[in-house]
């Protein structure tokens, strides 16, 4: 299951939601808390943000009152006795999470080895410590935004406010699979991102051309920068695909474009073992022909909207504090 806080920046309430949240969960494991800073009306509108905060379980809001419509206003709730209250209340939330009953995330329909090796579940997120997630986003935020690394010293910088350098942390991100070193040290990717050329080539709005690893981070992309896109991928068989997200929704050229989920049945990073193995196809009829002819990649025929979502589930909140 997962939580969604949707927030204006600097909201002076999403502090007390979180201590509501970490009290409900403290003894469930299976639910994952992501935050969202939301800034313009359109992006309330998009994201189903009713004032802030809002808390979406499964996509789902919950406390929605009837005719209520997207704000970047104040919220407030009402708890069981009818007081009002910033949050919901501890009672409120825990209904809902035994209530609410979204879809299913994509990835719980992947088969469990290649769930692993893409990295769901929040893996592709670096933890705090020593500064690992300072450093990931660093280079994320450094390559969308110029389609190059950033310079070393500035890693470094960041490395700084936590009293190390760039390369241990570097080291430490490699070897969680977060991104990938080459022999010497330098960075060939930082998954959603190739720094090398790779079949797939995504534009964001208004941004510059960068690789993805693979059709799944391709659509990731603007997910994780929270933009609209334009990706232009070469399948398997050398046919081409091209795909618009327009305001979190992809439509493909050609339409009935699907994406082949697979990885190969050795262990190691995701770069070895999937990324080469998910592409886009023109059909689901094409993909299961090149599926049929490489048995030792098993893998799911996912549709453009289903591998989207996976995307997003996976690279949403990458950038997010």
């Amino acid at each position: 299951m997962e939580l969604v806080v949707l927030s204006v920046p600097d909201c002076p309430h999403v502090t007390a939601l979180d201590d509501v949240l970490a009290a409900v969960l403290a003894d469930r494991r299976d639910v994952r808390v992501v935050h969202r800073q939301v800034t313009d009306q359109a992006q309330a509108e998009r994201e189903g943000m009713r004032g802030s905060p809002t808390l979406l379980v499964n996509g789902i809001d919950p406390f929605a009152e009837p005719g209520s419509r997207p704000s970047l206003s104040c919220r407030l709730f009402r708890d069981e006795d009818g007081r009002v209250l910033p949050t919901p209340s501890g009672a409120a939330v825990t209904a809902a999470l035994d209530t609410v009953r979204g879809p299913e995330p994509v990835w719980a329909k992947l088969p469990p080895r290649l769930r692993e090796t893409l990295g769901v579940d929040g893996r592709r997120r670096a933890p705090e410590d020593g500064g690992q997630r300072a450093v990931q986003q660093a280079v994320l935020r450094g390559i969308a935004a110029t389609g190059r690394l950033p310079e070393a010293a500035l890693l470094d910088r960041v490395a700084a406010g936590f009293s190390t350098t760039a390369a241990p942390v570097l080291a430490t991100l490699h070897r969680r699979d977060l991104l990938r070193l080459d022999a010497g040290g330098h960075i060939t990717a930082a998954y959603p991102f190739s720094v090398l050329p790779t079949r797939h080539r995504v534009t964001p709005a208004g941004g510059v051309t960068v690789f993805a690893m693979c059709a799944v981070d391709a659509l990731g992309i603007p997910a994780m920068l929270d933009t609209d896109a334009e990706i232009h991928s070469t399948t398997p068989d050398g046919a081409e695909v091209s795909i618009t997200v327009s305001a979190g929704h992809p439509e493909a050229d050609p339409a009935a474009a699907v994406v082949f989920t697979g990885a190969s049945s050795d262990t190691g990073p995701a770069a070895e073992v999937c990324c080469g193995q998910v592409n886009f196809f023109t059909s689901r009829a094409a993909a299961a022909r090149w599926a049929a002819e490489h048995p030792g990649v098993p893998g799911s025929i996912l549709s453009l909207a289903e591998a989207y979502q996976l995307g997003r589930e996976i690279f949403g909140a990458l950038l997010h504090t």
